[in-house]
């Protein structure tokens, strides 16, 4: 049984600019699309909190969504910054990526509006990109503060040089959950001077997500999520790690890895707040990313038996 859950994707908004095309993206944002996919059935939303240009790119921003059966209410236009885009390089399947500065989503704004949202939504997934810019970095961390009731994860996704230890730190104190990469890990706990002399793989494994745990579990931080890419998706806990079945899927000729993390986020707040068996969430979150990454773009819509 299932409820009308509420889950935001809060921070930025933009186009993912390939050589031959322009896609709807951003990390938040995706999560909150593949979160409708999976409650609307049910009464749920996926909510983007964000600030778009009024430019073209702005306009086909909200056109988008709107398609999509998302609401448009809680993003924010700015009438003097541009819409976010970030250029997108892909070198055997894997992207890097050119992010334009300065922005709409540089300049989130703290509303009333925005402060119902979070303080009545269920799940929100926040990361380290929109907090690039003080003005933002404000907003984000207020919104997250009031959003007391909620699941609250710390989706890291590390961008350039877009993030710092005050940043990291922040984000790790407000999260019920963090997620990262294998990669990303060592870096987070570098930075946060949690780091020891355990070799890269037995940081990603073990101590580094145990050591998060305990830093952390004191301002409320249950669950470390360590991706591994093809490998899935471990979910560490005070108790126990938990590896979910692993999925694979024909791969289509233009995919790529953009947004299958995201796709894996929706997928254990979905299973976290319907209080499913771990493994059960963790195996959704495998299928969710796998699917992702066998199609072309960050935000293809599900098969239809993924939605039950």
């Amino acid at each position: 049984m299932t409820s009308a859950f509420t889950i935001v994707g809060l921070g930025e908004s933009l186009f993912d600019v390939f050589p031959d095309r322009a896609v709807l993206g951003g990390a938040p944002l995706n999560v909150a699309y593949h979160a409708h996919q999976l409650c609307s059935a049910s009464g749920g939303r996926g909510v983007v909190a964000s600030r778009a240009g009024t430019d073209e790119l702005g306009r086909r921003l909200l056109d988008e969504l709107r398609t999509r059966n998302l609401t448009t209410e809680f993003v924010q236009i700015d009438t003097t910054h541009p819409t976010g885009r970030v250029d997108i390089t892909l070198r055997h399947g894997e992207p890097t990526y050119d992010f334009l500065a300065d922005v709409a989503w540089d300049h989130l704004e703290w509303t009333p509006d925005w402060q119902r949202l979070a303080e009545t939504c269920d799940a929100v997934v926040f990361g380290t990109l929109a907090q690039r810019c003080p003005t933002s970095r404000e907003t984000v961390q207020r919104f997250v503060e009031s959003a007391k009731q909620a699941v609250r994860l710390f989706d890291v996704n590390l961008r350039v040089t877009f993030f710092d230890a005050d940043s990291l730190r922040r984000g790790a104190e407000l999260a019920t959950a963090i997620k990262l990469n294998e990669n990303e890990l060592p870096i987070v706990l570098r930075l946060l001077n949690l780091a020891d002399n355990s070799s890269a793989a037995e940081t990603a494994s073990n101590n580094g997500a145990r050591r998060l745990l305990r830093a952390f579990a004191s301002t409320g931080l249950r669950n470390v999520v360590v991706t591994h890419g093809e490998q899935g998706t471990e979910v560490w806990t005070h108790e126990d790690c938990i590896r979910g079945q692993c999925a694979q899927f024909e791969r289509h000729p233009q995919a790529n890895n953009v947004g299958a993390g995201d796709a894996c986020s929706a997928g254990l707040l979905w299973g976290w707040l319907n209080n499913w068996p771990a493994e059960q969430t963790v195996s959704l979150a495998n299928r969710l990313g796998a699917f992702v990454a066998s199609q072309p773009g960050a935000t293809p819509a599900f098969p239809e038996d993924f939605r039950r």
